[in-house]
């Protein structure tokens, strides 16, 4: 299998974890990633629409959607008087920290049937991958309560 094809793939197994993780909580699974990313700090809209890779209108009713469901929140941003930046709730930051860990754990089962030495290989190659991309902070390190480095 060529590189195009195995990296094209593999976001499909992660897409369906985060579908699976989504509706075991009766959540969608672009607001399990909204939770995930929020887990860091309170964004702003544009903020969230270039991590999250939405265009404005769908940013916008993802995040009305996840307000009505009590999971968010705006709140004005202090740098900004004109602008808002959205965060979590109580009960979103719990629904987070449930949803982001059984998350892991199903991304982590993914690459259960690799030795170990090939699991550091794998997280060492796409690692150097997304770092090279400049993908932003958008999941925390499972096994650390600090964001992994952008």
């Amino acid at each position: 299998m060529g590189i195009v094809t195995a990296l094209v793939r593999s976001s499909f197994l992660v897409n369906a974890v985060y579908a699976d993780s989504g509706r075991e909580h009766g959540i969608t699974a672009q607001q399990g990633q909204l939770l995930c990313v929020l887990m860091v700090r309170p964004y702003g809209m544009s903020e969230l629409g270039a991590m999250l890779g939405l265009a404005k209108s769908s940013l916008t009713g993802l995040v009305d959607r996840s307000v009505q469901r009590g999971l968010v929140r705006r709140e004005p941003d202090p740098e900004d008087g004109r602008a808002v930046r959205v965060a979590l709730t109580p009960a979103g930051d719990a629904l987070a920290d449930v949803f982001y860990a059984g998350t892991c754990r199903r991304v982590d089962a993914l690459s259960a049937g690799l030795d170990e030495a090939d699991r550091e290989q794998l997280a060492t190659l796409l690692g150097r991958l997304v770092l090279s991309n400049k993908v932003p902070v958008v999941f925390m390190e499972s096994d650390e309560s600090t964001p992994a480095a952008p």
